[in-house]
């Protein structure tokens, strides 16, 4: 019989606003403070506020104006390079205890860790374990952090978002018995990992609100609402999971794209707006020549501001795949024209370049000038070559100068932030 497999998701409890208070010596728990680019105005969102002042009612991803007035509490401008710092300090943490074969990082927060063989080497309990790693990350980087442990990834995770959230040492356990016995009933469903809003409304529809109600309903009439993903549905509802670790490990993508998009700092009219996108796909045409790769389709998303219109946009297969922008550039600017509202102000773009192959499956046709192809790649070579050594910002176009460019100023940004 295999071995009962026991797994770890941990995260650092508001950790953006914990790194904030970690660096002025402040308690998370005792400070009211939130991470926020305050030069953007009241309606910017808040990245994260600390555990105190979701002890008052606040929400997480608030907006700024959405704090009510009689809370005092301190800002502080969001620093992406000093979170991906921290979040590797934490890593290493781990390092120290485990193999990296048996870490996923799921996000800058998170982790899980299959612990199953590490329990016997160090003598101690999956709970002992756990303490044992939160009192090192609170010990030496002074962040708060909660862990759900569980029989497999899926219960690891849900004891994390649900169990641990009401356990005093902050440690969620659950057994695919104990998943039954505490969680079958609970609501709103929206609370377990994998089911959104759009799931859960289509489970509402057919009269199952919680859990249990899933595993009552016979599968061919999930099968029929949610095609293939019905398997997954009905497995989370018994608390099964099949996925291991070296699953995750070992999986690679069937289909790669690279994807740009960005909120605009402001209401953008259609000029502007075209503008910063013939931005966006110069950079996604300099990643696809980092990672020497071409595409062979394109597409483009444009979002209107306060919903005014609904979201437009378009695709189109390439003639010739290529990753040159001058090319990629015509097609989208094409695109762009043929789809997007003219007289509507503009506050989201997304550009993808999907279906990407090797460089060296690039073609040409009948037309293609290949002196002007050579010239236009070892420009571009150059160009990738200076900002890599001296910043994104050491070469950039007479447009990146233009009225409403964002190039120069997202070039200083990680994930859209403040990156100091």
């Amino acid at each position: 019989m295999e071995k009962q497999r026991i797994y770890f998701c941990i995260d650092m409890k508001s950790f953006f606003a914990s790194v904030e208070c970690a660096e002025l010596g402040l308690n998370p728990f005792e400070t009211n403070l939130v991470v926020a680019d305050d030069s953007r105005g009241k309606g910017t969102v808040c990245l994260a506020i600390t555990p105190k002042m979701k002890s008052l009612g606040i929400k997480n991803r608030c907006r700024v104006y959405e704090i009510p007035n009689n809370v005092k509490y301190i800002t502080a401008k969001p620093r992406m390079k000093k979170y991906i710092e921290y979040a590797a300090d934490i890593y290493e943490i781990y390092l120290q205890y485990m193999s990296p074969e048996d870490i996923y990082v799921y996000s800058i927060d998170e982790a899980f860790l299959d612990v199953t063989d590490y329990l016997s080497m160090y003598n101690m309990r999956a709970k002992q374990f756990a303490k044992m790693l939160l009192d090192e990350i609170a010990k030496k980087k002074h962040i708060p952090a909660t862990c759900g442990i569980g029989t497999n990834l899926y219960l690891a995770k849900i004891a994390l978002d649900i169990t641990a959230k009401t356990a005093k040492d902050h440690l969620g356990v659950l057994t695919e018995e104990t998943f039954k016995e505490s969680l079958w009933k609970h609501r709103p469903l929206t609370d377990f990992w994998g089911i959104g809003v759009g799931i859960s409304n289509r489970l509402a529809r057919m009269g199952i609100f919680d859990m249990e109600g899933i595993t009552k309903t016979q599968p061919e009439k999930l099968y029929k609402v949610f095609g293939v993903n019905a398997e997954l549905i009905i497995d989370h509802a018994w608390g099964k999971e099949t996925c291991l670790m070296s699953d995750i490990k070992s999986y690679k993508q069937k289909s790669k794209s690279i994807s740009n998009s960005q909120v605009l700092f402001k209401d953008y009219p259609f000029s502007q707006a075209k503008l910063v996108l013939s931005e966006m796909t110069l950079k996604a045409c300099h990643d696809l020549m980092r990672q020497h790769l071409i595409a062979t389709s394109v597409s483009i998303y444009v979002g209107y501001s306060k919903d005014v219109a609904a979201p437009t946009g378009k695709s189109i297969k390439l003639i010739n795949a290529t990753s040159r922008y001058s090319v990629i550039n015509e097609v989208v600017a094409g695109l762009y024209d043929e789809s997007t509202r003219i007289n509507c102000p503009i506050r989201r773009l997304g550009i993808s370049l999907n279906g990407l192959v090797d460089e060296g499956c690039e073609g040409y046709d009948l037309f293609t000038n290949f002196e002007e192809v050579e010239k236009e790649k070892k420009r571009e070579s150059v160009v990738l070559e200076l900002q890599d050594k001296y910043g994104r910002n050491a070469v950039l176009r007479c447009s990146d100068l233009q009225e409403g460019a964002t190039t120069r100023e997202r070039n200083l940004l990680i994930g859209g932030h403040n990156s100091e």
